[in-house]
């Protein structure tokens, strides 16, 4: 199969750009702070599957984690940055960023609640976690 020079070529500036900034495909993306929000919420995930999620939870933060196995499959989604005067879920949290959660775990039993957005503050010492969105989950 012949890939046509317009991908090849952005394929190759992507790449480039990713070597010269030293950026992770992520922080061309997202920026690095983007990329800060999605590693801290692959850790989350990893944490929040075995059980070793509070560790990144705010102080008086009143998230819920739920069980470990609910975490399974996901992965972190794209970040964007959080303002509570257009947010119409979560209008009075004291946070800094939200990030969606894509990925197989999403798609459970019917019915099943699940993690679907994290909301982060940012603290001197890094970006904890706030409150997490869950859903039911609607399969047809």
């Amino acid at each position: 199969m012949k890939v046509p020079r317009r991908v090849l070529a952005l394929t190759v500036v992507g790449v480039a750009l990713v070597a010269v900034t030293g950026c992770s495909i992520d922080g061309v993306l997202w920026s690095p702070d983007g990329a800060r929000v999605i590693d801290t919420t692959e850790k989350l995930i990893a944490g929040a599957s075995s059980g070793g999620q509070d560790s990144l939870s705010c102080e008086g933060s009143a998230a819920v984690f739920g069980e470990a196995d609910v975490w399974d499959g996901l992965s972190a989604g794209e970040p964007e940055q959080f303002d509570p005067e257009t947010s119409v879920d979560r209008p009075a949290l004291d946070a800094t960023w939200r990030i969606n959660l894509e990925g197989a775990g999403l798609s459970g039993t019917s019915g099943e609640e699940v993690p679907t957005d994290v909301f982060y503050r940012e603290t001197e010492t890094g970006l904890c976690v706030a409150d997490v969105i869950w859903q039911s989950v609607d399969v047809d």
